[in-house]
């Protein structure tokens, strides 16, 4: 017991310990949306995973990918086609499970004399440059044969403004439409400056699937690590959807500072349900659209069968006999 004790003290053993300790801590890249705060959850509950989470928020899923390069994030949460276009580009990632789907509205002006996607012939529709919102805009603009651009010229001009611009251009008549994300679609209708034209699902991405990517390094060589990730995250998940209170409790309070209505809440996760799954299939179709339109300008687009891991997620779903 003496021999314990006086190991443990030397500094060559609380060294090893501390590094212990530091290998368990996994930095999760993650974006300020509603449909995001599951995966923000996660850090509230690592303790009871064995792992320690700490959360760094970025602007778009872009964002996050430099970060990844630059080793300072391990797991991410983002729009599938930010993933996509994180992969071309090189970045050493696996796709490993879904988080939220849908989360997105294409939303104009009350009174509006645009009352299907073909009305916005002549008209301008503001966007988030890179988003999910951005591929679906597009799609659906496609389906209804017309073409677009940011500069005038084509049937559609494209107003390129950051999410928390798109709301404010809105309503003050700067843009006659926009495709949104949520909650900031949601708070657009409830506030009465814009009116939901459609949820754009009906297109060949259906509803988009947000994507929690992890790093080749972390799936690779920190499997136990990565294990209990998986598992942490398909609790933290399965938390927000048995019981609804929590969930919106967290998103409103602690990750958005009262700054959204309960209203805002419930219509933005009406619309961008909690959520585990993905396929290869919809990773491929997002990624053969994406390079149809331009989307994230890839040289060669990612073949979904080759970096979408799926692994990890039904081993921990089985492990917690989740559906």
């Amino acid at each position: 017991m003496k021999l314990i004790s006086l190991l443990l003290a030397s500094p060559l053993a609380v060294t090893a310990l501390s590094a212990h300790a530091e290998d368990d801590v996994i930095r999760l890249g993650n974006l300020k949306f509603a449909h995001y705060g599951a995966v923000s959850y996660i850090k509230e509950i690592a303790p009871k995973c064995g792992i320690k989470v700490q959360e760094r928020m970025f602007a778009k899923g872009l964002d996050i990918m430099p970060a990844v390069i630059a080793g300072e994030i391990d797991v991410a949460a983002s729009a599938a086609d930010a993933a996509i276009a994180g992969r071309a580009g090189g970045v050493p990632v696996y796709a490993v499970a879904g988080f939220a789907k849908g989360g997105a509205r294409i939303v104009v002006q009350p009174n509006s004399p645009i009352k299907k996607v073909a009305d916005f012939k002549g008209k301008s529709v503001g966007v988030a440059r890179g988003g999910a919102q951005d591929l679906l805009l597009m799609a659906e603009l496609a389906k209804a044969n017309l073409t677009w651009s940011e500069k005038p010229g084509k049937d559609v001009q494209i107003v390129y403004l950051p999410f928390a611009d798109l709301n404010q251009a809105l309503m003050q008549k700067q843009i006659d439409g926009m495709a949104q994300s949520e909650p900031q679609a949601s708070q657009a209708i409830n506030k009465g400056f814009g009116v939901e034209l459609l949820k754009p699902y009906d297109t060949a991405i259906g509803e988009p699937i947000r994507t929690l990517v992890m790093t080749e390094k972390m799936y690779n060589t920190q499997r136990p690590l990565a294990e209990k990730f998986m598992k942490c995250f398909v609790q933290a998940t399965k938390a927000f959807m048995d019981d609804p209170k929590l969930a919106e409790n967290y998103v409103r309070t602690t990750m958005f500072k009262g700054q959204i209505t309960p209203e805002d809440y419930k219509d933005a996760i009406g619309n961008s349900p909690f959520y585990y799954n993905l396929s290869i299939e919809h990773m491929q179709i997002t990624t053969d659209l994406m390079a149809k339109y331009g989307v994230g300008k890839m040289a060669k687009p990612p073949v979904a069968k080759d970096w979408v891991k799926l692994d990890l997620l039904e081993q921990a779903k089985k492990s917690l006999n989740v559906q």
